[in-house]
C-alpha cells in the first residue's frame, strides 16, 4: 500500500516509509521483537522520534473515512470539517496516550528510615476507554503500600495511574497491569489496589443501567498473606471513602 501521507513529513525517515504506512513501519518493528501489541499495551519503545506525528495524521486520515461511511458530509459540515485531525491528536496523545507514550519519570528513594507501616493513597482519578466499545471507564482508585526498600513521591502514584490507564482496558486487567509497574518502581513489601468506575458501554449503551459501578482489588505480598494488614487496607480505603463522599 502507498503511504498517503505528505511527502514534507516523510523526508527525515527511511526510505521504505515511501512504500508503507507508518502504522505498518511500527506495527512490523514490534512484531520482528516478538512482543505483543493488545490495546493495552504501551508500545512507545517501538515509535522512533517524529513518527508520533505522522501516525497521527494517518489516523486522522482513517477518522474521517470513518466519518464519510457514516453519511457525514465532512466537507460542508462546519462542525466535523476538523473533527477527524482533534480525534486523532486526543487518541494519541490524551485519552490512550498510555500506549504510545514513555511511562511518567518517577524517581524512587532508598527507605532509610525502615518504614514498616502501611499507607493508603487516594481517591486518584482514573479514566480509560471499554476495549470493546472505546466509551469511557471513569473512575477512582485507591493504592495501599507497605514500603520494603524503597520509596516513591504520593504525586507519583496518580501519574502511573493516570498512565496505565489512559489505555482501551478492561478493569479486571487495568488493575493487575498497574499493580505491576508499582511493584517495578517501589518493590513493596505489600501492595493492594481498589478501582471502583462506572462504564459507559453500560451507562450510555446495551442495558443502560446509569447509577451501576464496578469495584475490583487485587492485593499482594504481606497485605495477601497477613489477614490483618488486608483488613487494615480496606478500612483506611473506607475512611477515605467516606471523607470524599464516594
Amino acid at each position: 500500500m502507498t503511504s498517503t501521507l505528505p511527502n514534507d513529513n516523510i523526508k527525515n525517515f527511511d526510505d521504505q516509509i515511501t512504500n508503507k504506512l507508518i502504522s505498518e513501519i511500527i506495527r512490523d518493528r514490534i512484531k520482528n521483537a516478538g512482543i505483543r501489541f493488545s490495546a493495552n499495551d504501551n508500545i512507545a519503545d517501538f515509535i522512533n522520534h517524529g513518527e508520533l506525528e505522522i501516525l497521527e495524521k494517518e489516523v486522522a486520515s482513517r477518522v474521517k473515512d470513518l466519518l464519510k461511511s457514516l453519511v457525514i458530509d465532512v466537507e460542508n459540515d462546519h462542525n466535523t470539517q476538523e473533527t477527524a485531525e482533534r480525534v486523532s491528536k486526543m487518541y494519541l496523545n490524551e485519552v490512550f496516550k498510555g500506549r504510545y507514550h514513555e511511562q511518567p519519570k518517577v524517581t524512587s528513594f532508598p527507605n532509610d528510615k525502615n518504614l514498616d507501616e502501611i499507607y493508603t493513597v487516594g481517591p486518584i482519578s482514573v479514566r480509560s476507554a471499554c476495549s470493546h466499545h472505546l466509551v469511557p471507564i471513569l473512575g477512582e482508585c485507591w493504592i495501599g503500600i507497605k514500603p520494603g526498600n524503597k520509596v516513591i513521591g504520593l504525586s507519583k502514584f496518580a501519574r502511573v495511574a493516570d498512565w496505565v490507564f489512559s489505555r482501551p482496558h478492561i478493569q479486571e486487567e487495568a488493575v493487575m497491569i498497574l499493580a505491576d509497574e508499582i511493584e517495578k518502581l517501589c518493590e513493596p513489601k505489600g501492595l493492594g489496589i481498589i478501582v471502583k468506575a462506572q462504564h459507559y458501554c453500560m451507562k450510555w449503551r446495551g442495558v443502560k443501567e446509569p447509577n451501576t459501578s464496578m469495584i475490583n482489588s487485587i492485593v499482594r505480598g504481606d497485605f495477601r498473606h497477613d489477614l490483618s494488614l488486608k483488613q487494615e487496607f480496606f478500612e483506611l480505603v473506607k475512611q477515605q471513602s467516606a471523607t470524599n463522599n464516594y
